[in-house]
This record gives C-alpha cells, structure tokens and sequence, in this order.
C-alpha cells in the first residue's frame, strides 16, 4: 500500500528537464542574505550580460575574501577588531580579478541598477554592510537605490506573505511587512510595468537541477524551480535569478520561498521568466545552513566566472535562452 500511494504521489514531485525558450541573453538577479551575496558574486563576474542586481541584506562583492570568519563576522556583524573592508580596497581586488580574466571587465557596471535593502530589526547582517554595497557599487557609477526605514529583520519582506511579525527573523525567513520589495527591485532594475497582472497564468516547473547545472558536491539540490509566464512559452522575454537566503531553499521551506517571495505575481506583467536555483545544506563541503557560496567552501575560485556555483547558474540561463526545440 505504501509503495502504491509512493508511485501516485511520485509524477507531482517529480522534475523535467529546464526547457530552451530562446530567452533574452541580458539578465538581471536579486537575492536576500546569502542569495545577496551571490547575486553581487554573479553581477560581478558576468557583468557583460547582467545589467541589474538586487540585494536584500547583502555586503559588497569579495567581501568575505576566502574566510569563513571574515563572512562571519566582518561581513555579518562589523565593530572595531573585525571592520568591513573597505569600498576602495575591494574595487582594488575587483580590478585585478578582472585584469586577470576571471571576471568581466568591469566597465560593464557603469550605468547598471541595483537596488539595495536593509531592515531596521536586522541584527543578522547589520545596516551598515548594506551601506558598504552601496558606497562599493557607487565607486562604479552605478544607478543605486537603497531602502532603510521598514522595520524588518533578516527576511525576504513582502506586502502579505511570511511570518506576520515584521522584525521576525525565524523560518521561513519571509515577513508580512506590508512591503513588495520584489516589486520594488523589479521596477528599479527594468521600469514600471505596463499594468499588473491581476493573478499568476504561468506554471512554477520543478526542473533537474543536476550537471551541468550543479551537484550535491558543490552543495546544489537535485532540482530547481523556474516560473515561466503564458506568453513566455512562445514569446521572448527576459530572465530574472532569484537567489534564497539560508535554510530558505525547497529542503528547508519546501517551495514557500519559490512561490511566496513576491516574484511570481510580477512576471507575467513584466514578460518575466523567473529562475530559481536551489542550494542545500552540506557537511562537507561545510554549509550546515543552506547557504549560497560567498566564502569559498566550494573553492578558491568561487566569486569568479570559474566558481562551481556561478557556472552551474550561468549553464542554467544559455539553457533558457537557447533556441526552442
């Protein structure tokens, strides 16, 4: 009986492959916590083809530069013994890495959008390392806007979804701050929207999220969600990464985040397809919480074109913008 009810249930949570929809190759990316980090990371090294970034309690690019401890406490909680670097010394690190190829030049951030946010209750990631984005991506010129004054704690904030207390910071690390912060980096990173579309028309596919598009190895999950609008089915559009924060992922929250950060209402208006890749938790390489590589536990190369994570995300999006079959 139990195999029986096992097999009926297996094609609801089963995954397909992630379909080619000749995608617009220029993307934009966003992410809360450690998916900040990694949307900056992902800006940074393909700056060529992403041309807007949000970050939801996020610090500046390299920050951590290859330390656990650094991330943890420089670029979490900064005081006296333990500063966040500063905008100037990282820019000098991101101009050598781009000297070097490792990332795109980074003429390509002069003029790019990036929205920036940072709760009143947040102790996880303090204020102030937001404020240190923002100084780094104004070192570039970016177009920068910076949200400070809701009384959130470490969450994605949204206008109805979550944990209904505002400061929360608990699972699954979404609050109901009467606040559409995906709307509000939507707009700022492509223009107000021709007119909202009244509910969801396209369907969250659970897709397999496995090489080239990542392993259990680099601490990615078997399978990612993509929300694809109707019109994007035969119609090009643009693309969007999601990063979740930690233990925000589909083995942490199941798909709340996937389906109640706020993306999906905004992509059918947009002609928006909305990528979701999934990290997991991990012993070894260590990531007991989830969380996207923005320390290097997948590797020294992580915050470069060449990081295990940032190219199984990139291998996702040439699979999205290939030509339909």
């Amino acid at each position: 009986m139990r195999l029986l009810l096992l097999l009926i249930c297996l094609p609801a949570f089963a995954a397909e492959p992630l379909p080619a929809l000749d995608a617009d190759k220029v993307v934009t990316v966003s992410g809360a916590s450690s998916g900040a980090y990694m949307a900056v990371q992902f800006h940074f090294a393909h700056s060529a083809s992403v041309n807007g970034v949000g970050a939801i309690a996020g610090g500046p690019y390299y920050c951590a530069q290859g330390s656990f401890w650094t991330a943890y406490f420089n670029c979490m909680d900064p005081g006296f013994f333990f500063p966040l670097p500063t905008p100037a010394f990282l820019k000098t690190e991101a101009e050598a890495l781009a000297k070097a190829g490792h990332i795109d030049p980074t003429a390509g951030l002069a003029g790019s959008r990036a929205w920036l946010f940072t709760g009143k209750s947040d102790r996880t990631v303090l204020p102030e390392v937001v404020e240190g984005l923002r100084a780094f991506y104004s070192l570039y010129t970016a177009n920068v806007a910076i949200v400070r004054d809701k009384p959130a704690g470490h969450a994605m904030v949204t206008e109805s979804a979550g944990n209904p207390d505002c400061g929360a910071t608990a699972p699954p690390f979404i609050n109901d701050c009467d606040y559409d912060a995906a709307g509000a980096l939507l707009e700022h990173l492509l223009g107000k929207p021709p007119s909202p579309a009244p509910k969801e028309s396209g369907r969250l596919l659970r897709f397999e999220q496995k090489p080239p598009y990542g392993s259990p190895d680099i601490s990615m999950d078997d399978a990612g969600y993509v929300y694809i609008p109707k019109a994007c089915e035969s119609e090009r559009c643009r693309v969007h990464v999601a990063f979740h924060g930690c233990r925000q992922g589909i083995s942490f929250v199941q798909e709340q985040f996937v389906r109640d950060a706020g993306y999906n209402r905004w992509a059918d208006a947009y002609r928006l397809i909305v990528l979701y890749p999934q990290a997991i938790a991990r012993w070894w390489p260590y990531n007991p919480r989830g969380c996207w590589d923005w320390w290097g536990y997948t590797g020294g190369d992580y915050h470069t074109r060449q990081g295990a994570q940032i190219g199984a995300v990139k291998a996702m999006l040439d699979r999205l913008s290939a030509p339909r079959q």
